[in-house]
């Protein structure tokens, strides 16, 4: 069997699905290895380290593969290049994709969608939204301490002593968990904020402070947060409006896949930090936390920067490919049988992010959307 490496064509991605240092692993399972001609050349991988380690470069690496590995989902116009009943490993965003889901499905093809793995303790090694989200997280702090006009930490100089300033996260989980350890290291005051009860240990286990608001905790599936009520929704907004104030970075970090981000912080909220302050909000490409914050692009309210993100793993290129392409090998041996690539529908990780197979929509909630939009048309 052939595995393809794809090049990334979408705006700002920089990523790339496997690096050199992992083709080695490929080897007791398939025949060839064939990245397409400058697929890691924004990542800071060359043709010759893919050579060096075994693959084949190509600009055709595309034609004939029975697996092919992508961050992005690969375009529809290349679906025709593919090997008969080929499988697809990518992030595969559903709603935003539905022609390309049914190209695969007529296709024949196996799509498996990195976002849809179950966030179980046996999947752990293939959660590619929790490896994105670290790296998120991150670089959140470091764009934080970039466009602050102030030190972070604590100064003490002949000249006087500088107090440190106070950064908020509103969101503890993968992302935001980064978010406080990189901006404690940076020396800053660290507060948090989570509606789950398990996060208040975490974030005090990285020296930071957890907010408490005397609010019911909202515990849901798969380790994201349940959705609140408009009423809980507005109680906590007023109950977090003076933490916000007193914070001279917000960060947020709140974001379930497939959903509107909730908004946690509006534009009153914002106006009312001091001028000078900065926001970076990690969920603006999906509806934003932060109201006003616009993916991609800074804007100012009342002297406060609100910086939202896009495609914020991409910033990071190298470790973000390293990452990514971990958790994506290891499903693929996941996949082995034997001597071959096989789905076990069986498996709860396989049947959990299978999107389409032999011809059908095995994901429910993609069904109902593609049903929907007939249902629309008719």
């Amino acid at each position: 069997m052939k595995i393809a490496v794809v090049g990334e064509t979408r705006p700002g991605e920089r990523r790339v699905a496997l690096v050199p240092g992992l083709v080695s692993r490929l080897a007791d399972v398939v025949a060839e290895v064939a990245v397409e001609s400058g697929a890691g050349a924004a990542a800071g991988f060359s043709d010759e380290d893919y050579r060096q380690a075994g693959a084949t470069v190509a600009a055709d690496a595309l034609h004939g593969a029975g697996v092919v590995l992508s961050v992005q989902p690969i375009p529809e116009h290349r679906i025709g290049e593919l090997a008969p009943g080929a499988i697809t490993i990518s992030f595969l965003p559903v709603a935003q994709e539905l022609d390309l889901v049914r190209a695969l499905r007529d296709g024949g093809h196996t799509a498996l969608a990195m976002e849809l793995v179950p966030r179980t303790s046996r999947a752990q090694a293939m959660d590619a939204l929790s490896s994105q989200s670290f790296v998120a997280g991150y670089r959140a702090a470091v764009v934080a301490a970039e466009k602050l006009p102030r030190f972070l930490p604590l100064s003490m100089t002949a000249s006087g002593t500088i107090r440190p300033a106070t950064v908020l996260v509103l969101g503890a989980g993968v992302a935001g968990l980064q978010a406080i350890a990189t901006s404690r290291r940076l020396g800053a005051v660290v507060r948090a904020y989570d509606v789950r009860a398990a996060s208040a240990e975490e974030v005090r286990s990285l020296g930071a402070e957890f907010v408490e608001l005397e609010l019911p905790t909202l515990e849901g599936a798969g380790g994201y947060a349940r959705e609140m009520t408009e009423e809980r929704s507005r109680r906590q907004r007023e109950l977090l409006a003076p933490h916000v104030a007193d914070a001279d970075v917000l960060i947020t970090t709140a974001a379930v896949p497939g959903r509107t981000a909730p908004v946690l912080v509006t534009a009153e909220m914002v106006a009312a930090m001091r001028p000078g302050s900065v926001v970076v909000d990690l969920a603006a490409e999906s509806g934003g936390n932060v109201e006003g914050a616009k993916p991609g692009e800074e804007v100012t309210v009342d002297g406060v920067l609100v910086w939202g993100g896009a495609n914020v793993p991409s910033q990071v290129p190298g470790q973000a490919s390293q990452l990514y392409s971990t958790n994506v090998v290891n499903l693929l041996l996941h996949l082995r049988s034997g001597d071959e690539i096989a789905p076990d529908f069986d498996d709860e990780i396989v049947a959990g992010c299978c999107v389409t197979h032999a011809g059908e929509v095995r994901h429910e909630p993609t069904r109902a959307l593609l049903a929907a939009q007939v249902s629309s048309v008719d």
